[in-house]
């Protein structure tokens, strides 16, 4: 039964769907969603998030803000949110007097992060932020530690939601240090490499030679910083920095580097199953997808070609993982003047995670380079950067 309320977001997806003669499981599959997550939207017991929607209004085929029906995305939330998030970064040694839950329930809301996250509840978000820097700043020895774990992880998923994605790249910088210095109250090695691998992302953004070898050096010796008796959990975030490292010395053309970290990166992948570890994805399909990515920056297109012919990323690795794998072969497929292939796989890309996608410098290079080539389907790829804002 639709919503009884015809001016909500769940009412005109229910709409939409309809007219595109789709019942909620045929839209929850083109989604990449659970039923019961379509379901529950269009009751209006939940609000779908930015990637939701976009994912949703992907499927539909219609802009996101006609779902919302006010004119305004979802990210509105995010930006109306910073000034308080920045509060809690400029307070993280000073926190404000609050209540401290137990550790176990810091636990679970620290869990629950990601679905904040997902959920756009970026409030929660910053007050969960808070809340854990009065732990840490309240709490003793080992428990103290193990809050300093928390909110390091905690820095990181805060920077994942409305840094990486919205742009404010001052406080990217400001909330890897923050992780950092979290990590080493809780003295465990696994977030110190975690620490030194999100923070390559800042030398990735400034993109010059001189910073990726600055970025490349920080990750060698994160590595070697690492014991040698590793645990499962250092092993993989090692592994992680071998692979982020093999991308580095790719795209500053260091082809024996990059395949020296990706020999370290096999190794590690041989000792570990596919999982998340401290934050990060790490095994053999994650293995995979990265040494295609090296295979780019040192422009083997036939590697990457192959590839993309023999293996596909499984649903179990993140949805921004499996997205970047297609947006890589579309690079090189666009080498190999093969336009309305690399059109399809950037439309693969965007389905799988959209908001990714839509924000992704290199989908905006390619994206122009079809723009300037491509003579066929000119109306959906106009339509493609017209709704990635390159157009």
């Amino acid at each position: 039964m639709p919503p009884r309320n015809p001016d909500t977001v769940g009412a005109r997806i229910a709409a939409a769907r309809r007219l595109k003669r789709l019942d909620q499981a045929q839209l929850a599959a083109a989604a990449h969603v659970s039923t019961s997550t379509i379901k529950k939207i269009e009751q209006g017991s939940r609000q779908p998030g930015d990637l939701v929607l976009e994912a949703i209004a992907d499927a539909l085929d219609v802009d996101p803000e006609q779902l919302l029906g006010n004119g305004s995305l979802t990210s509105s939330r995010v930006h109306a949110t910073i000034p308080a998030l920045r509060a809690a970064i400029d307070a993280y040694d000073l926190p404000d007097d609050g209540p401290v839950r137990s550790l176990r329930e810091l636990r679970d809301a620290a869990a629950g992060l990601e679905q904040q996250r997902l959920d756009s509840q970026y409030a929660q978000l910053t007050r969960t932020l808070a809340e854990l820097s009065r732990a840490v700043h309240t709490l003793q020895g080992l428990e103290r530690q193990q809050a300093a774990a928390l909110l390091a992880s905690a820095y990181r998923s805060a920077a994942d939601a409305v840094v990486y994605k919205f742009r404010y790249h001052d406080l990217s910088v400001r909330l890897i240090e923050l992780m950092r210095w979290a990590a080493r109250l809780a003295e465990d090695p696994a977030l110190d490499a975690t620490a030194a691998y999100v923070r390559m992302e800042t030398f990735f953004a400034a993109g010059q030679p001189q910073s990726l070898a600055t970025g490349l050096r920080t990750l060698e010796a994160a590595i070697d910083a690492a014991p040698a008796d590793a645990t499962r959990q250092v092993t993989a975030a090692v592994g992680a920095l071998h692979m982020r490292a093999a991308v580095a010395a790719g795209r500053v053309r260091d082809d024996d580097r990059a395949r020296t970290h990706l020999a370290g990166a096999t190794r590690c992948a041989e000792a570990v199953p596919e999982g998340v570890y401290a934050g990060t994805a790490f095994g053999a399909d994650s293995f995979h997808v990265h040494q295609v990515a090296v295979a780019v920056e040192l422009g083997d297109a036939t590697t990457v070609l192959n590839a993309a012919r023999t293996w596909k990323p499984p649903f179990r690795l993140p949805a921004e993982r499996r997205s970047h794998f297609y947006i890589d072969i579309a690079r090189a497929q666009l080498w190999q003047n093969l336009q309305d292939d690399a059109f399809e796989s950037l439309q693969v890309a965007r389905r799988i995670a959209p908001q990714h996608v839509r924000e992704h410098g290199l989908v905006h290079q390619t994206l122009k380079s079809l723009l300037r080539t491509k003579r066929s389907g000119r109306d959906s790829l106009i339509g493609f950067a017209e709704w990635a804002h390159v157009v």
